[in-house]
């Protein structure tokens, strides 16, 4: 079997779907508090939209259903979706992830984390072994503009000192898909929350992290 070949300084992760398995909790939490808005949301409306922003998916969602909203009621709505958020999460992870992780530390990449969660959610989600791992973090809290918008992944390109053709992001999402390649990075996606249809922008995709790691090879710059 030929193996993808990436020479590369740096590796860049999405965190949902990628590292932690936390986008179960998610969803209930958004299912729960927009069921509130009168909003009966499915499981696209949300893994679609994995790598956002709140305030962005929040905005997305309600254009969806075509409802009105406010930023004022709209912080009050992320306000209760994090606070629920932050009672239910369970500490799951992606299969593979954290050896992975560890791995590839171990070879000499540079690590990235470029998550649409917020900081204060990470710190709850992401243990300080795993953390520690990573030279740069980029949350939902750091841009300006979250994925699919390429904000959140050129701050990490220039917090790393390197040019796009220097990293590869491995995602699971649409959105943080068309981020990262609008960015300029080469993108690996897995289909852990969404089937590769939805994936078809990434430069290849694989079923999971063992067979990503069966078929391609990093090799360090």
């Amino acid at each position: 079997m030929n193996k993808h070949i990436y020479k590369i300084k740096a590796i860049i992760f999405d965190m949902d779907g990628v590292i932690t398995n936390t986008m179960p909790d998610h969803y209930k939490s958004w299912k729960i508090v927009l069921k509130d808005e009168g909003l009966n949301v499915t499981h696209y409306d949300i893994y679609s939209r994995e790598g956002q922003t709140g305030i962005s998916s929040l905005q997305g969602i309600f254009s969806t259903y075509e409802k009105q909203l406010n930023i004022k009621h709209a912080n009050v709505i992320l306000d209760k979706k994090e606070e629920l958020f932050k009672k239910i999460v369970k500490s799951r992870f992606i299969a593979g992830s954290r050896s992975f992780l560890k791995k590839l530390y171990a070879q000499g990449f540079i690590l990235a984390l470029v998550t649409g969660t917020s900081r204060h959610e990470l710190h709850k989600i992401l243990p300080d072994n795993l953390y520690s791992l990573f030279d740069t973090i980029i949350t939902g809290s750091d841009v300006r503009k979250g994925k699919p918008h390429p904000e959140p992944f050129l701050k990490a390109l220039k917090k790393l000192n390197i040019n796009a053709c220097q990293a590869v992001v491995i995602e699971n999402a649409p959105f943080g898909i068309a981020s990262a390649k609008s960015a300029g990075i080469k993108c690996i996606a897995i289909e852990t929350s969404l089937p590769r249809e939805y994936l078809f922008e990434a430069d290849s995709v694989y079923k999971s992290i063992k067979e990503l790691q069966a078929r391609v090879n990093f090799i360090k710059l």
